[in-house]
């Protein structure tokens, strides 16, 4: 009984100590087609992660991805510039290696139309994570997702806040989620209305490519979220690695750029992940600087 006994205490102090704190990392851009294509029908979808990316990733309660490109076979193309489509058997490959969320409010996860995004969200699932982002209408799409429940509530926003091109503002079909920052602003007041230890953290898809610098109206827009409630901004779009900024006790990654993608300019290769530790007490957000060589990621320290 005695032996139980100190089993037992031993097992609740575990439990304890591994839920309170929690580790979320995110992830810049993910393409799984171009020039990443290329290298999987060559090396295969593993070929794609570094030892030391694994590393990190395998360490986190939960790992949170910008899928850049529908995962289907549906093969519908949108009239733009630059179209995407990734196979969906290469999803478990992200599962494999850490990913539980893949957010598509991004203006590439529509490539191949309305039925390709749920088709992808659907794939996504089948893979064992969870979609953020998306849904059969805009009201399913903007719903907030909650991440864990340890040590204490934390929700994930995630907008597309730029133009679709050649797709219809429709509200009431299949779309990412598009919603204003005044929307997001109403969303996060009523977490922290409903429960005020809750972490709100807002992933928007937005900005000018190729840039290092957020236009002023960005800072505008990101510091309206912050002053609502929310704890901190993981940003992308840009495909290059901008400002951080600290405000008011809280983080605004612009953008983190790229992860898995081929673009090879300097300015396109460097990036970060972002680590979110979030305690009873603290939420603290640190940088995680990598270089990306031939798609791969890798870290540079």
């Amino acid at each position: 009984m005695r032996a139980f006994f100190i089993a037992l205490v031993v097992s609740f102090s575990s439990f304890t100590s591994a839920t309170s704190q929690t580790s979320i990392i995110f992830t810049g851009d993910i393409l799984l087609d171009r020039g990443v294509r290329k290298v999987i029908e060559h090396h295969g979808t593993n070929y794609l992660f570094d030892k030391r990316i694994d590393s990190i990733l395998s360490k986190a309660n939960v790992v949170v991805g910008n899928l850049e490109c529908p995962a289907t076979s549906i093969k519908a193309p949108m009239h733009k510039r630059f179209v995407f489509r990734g196979e969906s058997s290469w999803l478990a490959a992200l599962k494999k290696h850490g990913f539980t969320h893949l957010n598509l409010a991004n203006n590439h996860s529509i490539d191949q139309g309305r039925n390709g995004l749920m088709d992808t969200q659907r794939n996504v699932i089948k893979a064992g994570m969870k979609s953020v982002g998306s849904g059969k209408n805009m009201d399913e799409a903007a719903e907030p997702v909650l991440l864990t429940k340890h040590p204490r509530k934390v929700w994930l926003i995630a907008s597309l806040r730029m133009a679709l091109e050649n797709f219809a503002y429709l509200p009431d079909r299949p779309s990412v989620n598009m919603e204003t920052t005044e929307a997001i602003t109403k969303r996060i007041r009523k977490i922290k209305k409903a429960d005020p230890q809750a972490v709100v953290i807002v992933s928007l898809h937005w900005g000018a490519e190729h840039t290092s610098e957020p236009v002023p109206s960005q800072r505008l827009e990101a510091h309206r979220l912050i002053n609502a409630g929310a704890d901190a901004l993981i940003c992308h779009h840009p495909h290059t690695l901008q400002t951080i900024e600290h405000y008011k006790g809280r983080d605004i990654y612009y953008s983190i750029g790229n992860f898995i993608f081929d673009q090879q300019k300097p300015l396109n290769s460097k990036a970060c992940m972002v680590k979110v530790e979030v305690t009873k007490d603290h939420i603290i957000t640190t940088p995680i600087p990598i270089n990306i060589k031939r798609c791969v990621p890798c870290i540079t320290h």
